[in-house]
């Protein structure tokens, strides 16, 4: 196995254009799993760990542009106001040393549908910086990144460089369902973002479907019927859970069965809507 190790993003993108069968690895919380457990047995490993940009984020046009090495840790602790929902699901991945070293690009690198930051990007609508030597930079919105089960429209040549996300203009909230209460995979989980001067709701599904999605027929529906003065209507809100519900399609594996899920994703809904509702009223009469 070689083991490659570049020191500038430019380097990094010549040495992934030389070699695409390489894997890129920074905190190495998925990737060293899967070659000590001999999942897998790349030719050779793309070390990017003293890219020093990618550990970095920034306010830019508006949006947060969050370096794909960006670890967890530092997303609870200083992106918690302006991505809420993703600092949320940050607090849920693993245990302290794997915030220190996981991050939201070797989430999105990996793809798997269980992954803890798929839901709220899907939900906040996530746009991935993905680059390559010949091409150069491409923009791929979240809800067309995933393809399959852990498998991404990643080119072999590119490597993701940040994801961008608006700051939220309302709550958002994220969910999991667990086997435990730490240190676990998500059974499943779901993310949502109210965007008031929109009038619309975004969602995410997690862990229920080969690849994190989007409740899209829920989202429609609350477009269509919900009052943003009012209290939520409980038929509203079951109907939501029941859309959301239907807009997964799990297996039944080792961590819980496909009905389990699907009836786990309509309460995850309707609870994390609720929460969001309460507290955008709760705003409003600030």
């Amino acid at each position: 196995m070689d083991f490659l190790r570049p020191t500038t993003w430019e380097e990094a993108l010549a040495a992934k254009a030389d070699r695409p069968d390489a894997v890129p690895i920074q905190g190495g919380t998925d990737v060293m799993v899967e070659i000590n457990m001999d999942v897998r047995r790349p030719a050779a490993l793309l070390d990017l760990n003293q890219v020093a940009e990618l550990r970095e984020w920034a306010m830019v046009s508006g949006l947060c542009r969050v370096g794909a090495a960006v670890p967890y840790a530092r997303i609870i602790e200083e992106l918690g106001g302006p991505l809420p929902g993703l600092a949320q699901a940050a607090r849920t991945v693993g245990s302290p040393q794997i915030r220190n070293r996981g991050s939201v690009g070797g989430n999105l690198g990996a793809a798997s549908p269980a992954g803890d930051s798929h839901p709220p990007l899907l939900a906040a609508g996530a746009v991935v910086e993905a680059e390559s030597r010949e091409r150069g930079v491409r923009m791929i919105p979240a809800d067309e990144f995933y393809l399959g089960v852990k498998r991404s429209a990643l080119e072999p040549d590119e490597l993701i460089r940040a994801v961008h996300v608006r700051p939220a203009t309302g709550p958002q909230y994220f969910s999991k369902v667990g086997t435990r209460n730490a240190m676990v995979i998500a059974v499943c989980s779901f993310a949502i973002a109210l965007h008031p001067e929109e009038r619309r709701v975004g969602t995410g599904i997690g862990s229920a479907a080969p690849t994190p999605r989007r409740a899209l027929e829920a989202e429609e529906l609350l477009a269509r019927e919900l009052d943003w003065s009012a209290p939520l209507d409980p038929a509203l809100t079951r109907r939501f859970g029941e859309l959301c519900a239907r807009a997964a399609a799990p297996i039944d594996d080792v961590r819980g069965t496909a009905a389990y899920r699907v009836h786990a994703i309509g309460v995850l809904a309707r609870r994390t809507l609720t929460w969001a509702w309460n507290d955008h009223l709760g705003r409003r009469a600030a």
